[in-house]
This record gives C-alpha cells, structure tokens and sequence, in this order.
C-alpha cells in the first residue's frame, strides 16, 4: 500500500510529524529572507539609486504585497496540492527573481521585481504553518509557532551572513547568494515533504473546533483581519526601519542589522514560549499578551535612542511580538473548520502581512514629513491598542464549542 493511504497515516504528533516540522523550519529558514532582503539593503538602495526613504522603501512594501498574496493563493492551493510542489516552484521563481534585481536600472524595476519574490517566499509561511498543523494535536501550538520560527531564525542569521558581502561587494552580490542558497537548499527539502497527512479516502483529516463564539463566520474573519492588520501595522516600525534608524543617529547600517538579528532571535523565544504558552490557555489569551507587551515596548523606543539603550529595548521587542502572528493560526484552527486550514491561514496572514507592508511604507512616509521617527512609534502604538482592543473583545464572548459538525453559515465554530 502507498505511503498515504488511509491506513498507513502517519500518526499526529509522532516521530514523522516532528521530523516534518524539521524539515519546514529548514524551508522557512531560507525561503522567508524575502521578507528582510529589501531591509538589509534599503540604505544601499536608497543611496544607489538616488531616492527618498520613502521611495526606497516602496521595495518592501511590494515584497509584502506579494507575501500577502502568495499566503492567501498558495494557502488554499496547499490544502489541495500539498506542500511539496508549492514549495519547489516558489524556490525557483525566488532564484530567477532575486538574480534579475541584480540588473534592475531603477528602483521601481528593483521594486516590482520584489512582488514575485514576496509571493513565493509566501509558501515559506502560512502554507507550511497549515501542512503542519495537521500533524499534530496535542503539540499544535508548540509546532505553529516553531514553523512560524523558519522567518525569525532567517531574519536572525541572514542579515549575519549578508552583512559582509553587503559591505565588501554590494547588495547586488548578496542578492545572488539568495539566489544560489535557495534553488540549492529548499528544492530537496521540498522532495522531502512530498508526503501529505491523509485520512479515510484520501480526504484531508477533519478536526471539528473546539470554540465558539456567537458570530458568523465572515464576521470573526473580519475580525482577525482587522486585528492581524492593526498589530503589524505597530510591528512593522522596529522591523523594517531599525537599520535606517541606526544610520540616522550615527550609528552606521551595521549596528542596524546586528540589532535586527537580535531583534528576531529574540522573537523565535517568544514565539516558542507563546506555542507553549497557547496549547495551555489558548491562542487569543496568548495573542493579547503579546499585543499588550508590544505596545509596552513600542513605547520605550521614544525615550530611550543610545546605542546600549536601544540594543536593550530591541531586545524587550523582540520578547514582546514574536508569538502574535502565529497566534492567528491557533485561534484559526480553534474556532474554523480543519479542513480549509490552508486557505483561512492564508486569508488572516494576508492581513498581517498587509499591515507589515502598509506600516513599512507609513513609517517611512512619516519621517519624511517629521525628520524623525518619534511620530512613527506613536502611530504604531495607536494600531495597537485597536488590536488590543479586538483580543479582549472575541476573548469575552468565547465559550467551549459542543463537539459537532455543522452546515455553514452559523457560528463561527461550525461554519465551513
């Protein structure tokens, strides 16, 4: 009988699920340097092609645009294709893309170049995030939030590895180490993940939710959304603009990407210590503790500018934010229906991804009208609180949902 089959399914939260987690932390580690590659090299950019901070930013803005998209498409692809050859083909659109930004005239060229490169690295996270989900019940939390880690730990070692090259040779070189590094690395490990989690007949193993709340369905999507939007729009200041923040105040692009590196290595602990934290209290609880710390620390960046200062308060961020983007895909799994995990993930990713480009773009927009980014954490700060405010709201009205499987078009928790 074929691997797959009904009765030779891989057992959840066995030793082929964490293996499998393995090899996705692996996948993500290398295809999500899309979402910092433009970051690393925005002072180089901006210096290159002779733009405003704004303009120059605009290439991270179209990465997100195309992670956003590439969440929501290749999200709901995944829950009919399996991972494995979304996978592959996003490593070589990756590998194509990032070489011709090697010989982009302008930045507009470099910047749309950057929409396909976003759109495949969007297979390194909520599609990987919902093929991993279905491996594991008990662990899921632990295992969503250590697949979400493949985009810390590539924001951790990348700026790391680029930083020399980037300063040695140009970002041109560094683009086409990304190049080489992904067509080389991720296409095996897609072979690897060729097999799919089946149930009886082939069909995807359904899990009916454990949580309700009493609103359709759309209205607890629009809900997420809004929410998913509002907190990267506040993540998205320290993130995206910490190396040029760094060059403003003297302390050169290299301090930057150090403090971006620890930034995100710190998040990969928080987002650990959130999975945990949400397979015990669930993921909205553990959403809105994370919200609330990142707004605490958000806040800390206006008073405090000195080098030892700002590498402290980069690391009380990166503690803070890491576990709340994962915790979407908990409270996803928790509340809808199993077995379009892939395309409702993506759907909520797209969200947060949107409000990482938006905020980006903001950020940069308002120091340009400023000449300082102290108006740019305040605006962060007040996304947050919408954010906040959403967590407290669906935490209120959630009860224990009755096991049952329902016709859509009801509560959240039973509609399809």
């Amino acid at each position: 009988m074929r691997t797959g089959d009904s009765h030779t399914r891989p057992p959840v939260d066995g030793s082929a699920a964490w293996l499998r987690l393995t090899l996705c932390i692996i996948a993500g580690t290398v295809i999500n340097i899309g979402m910092w590659a433009a970051i690393l090299v925005l002072p180089n950019i901006q210096t290159d092609y002779g733009v405003d901070r704004a303009d120059a930013s605009a290439a991270f803005t179209m990465a997100m645009v195309g992670f956003a998209l590439g969440n929501l498409v290749l999200g709901s692809w995944v829950d009919r294709y399996g991972i494995a050859p979304i996978l592959a083909a996003s490593a070589l659109v990756a590998s194509v893309c990032y070489a011709l930004s090697t010989l982009a005239p302008n930045i507009w060229v470099f910047a749309a170049l950057q929409l396909p490169i976003g759109f495949a690295t969007g297979a390194g996270f909520g599609p990987l995030i919902a093929d991993v989900s279905h491996w594991f019940r008990r662990y899921r939390g632990i295992a969503i939030a250590a697949t979400a880690c493949g985009n810390y730990v590539s924001g951790t070692l990348w700026p790391l590895v680029l930083k020399g090259p980037i300063a040695d040779e140009g970002w041109r070189f560094a683009f086409l180490i990304i190049a080489v590094a992904c067509f080389v690395l991720i296409l095996p490990v897609a072979f690897l993940l060729r097999q799919k989690q089946k149930g009886p007949a082939g069909r995807m193993t359904l899990e009916p939710p454990h949580k309700t709340i009493p609103l359709k369905s759309w209205q607890l999507t629009a809900l997420l959304l809004v929410a998913g939007f509002g907190c990267c729009m506040a993540m998205a200041m320290p993130q995206v603009h910490i190396v040029a923040y760094c060059v403003d105040l003297g302390f050169g692009a290299g301090v930057g990407a150090e403090m971006l590196s620890l930034m995100l290595a710190a998040g990969i602990a928080s987002r650990l210590l959130s999975g945990f934290l949400a397979d015990r209290i669930g993921g909205v609880p553990t959403l809105l503790i994370g919200s609330v710390l990142q707004g605490l620390a958000l806040f800390l960046y206006i008073p405090f500018n000195g080098l030892v200062s700002l590498y402290v308060v980069s690391l009380i961020f990166g503690l803070s934010q890491g576990g709340i983007v994962p915790s979407y895909a908990i409270i996803v799994r928790e509340y809808l229906p199993a077995e379009e995990a892939g395309k409702r993930i993506g759907v909520v990713m797209v969200a947060t991804v949107g409000g990482m480009a938006v905020g980006g773009w903001a950020s940069g927009f308002i120091f340009d009208l400023t000449g300082s980014y102290r108006m740019a954490f305040i605006h962060g700060i007040a996304w947050n609180i919408i954010n906040m405010a959403i967590m407290v709201f669906i935490l209120l009205r959630s009860r224990p949902a009755k096991p049952r499987r329902a016709a859509g078009g009801e509560l959240a928790s039973a509609a399809g």
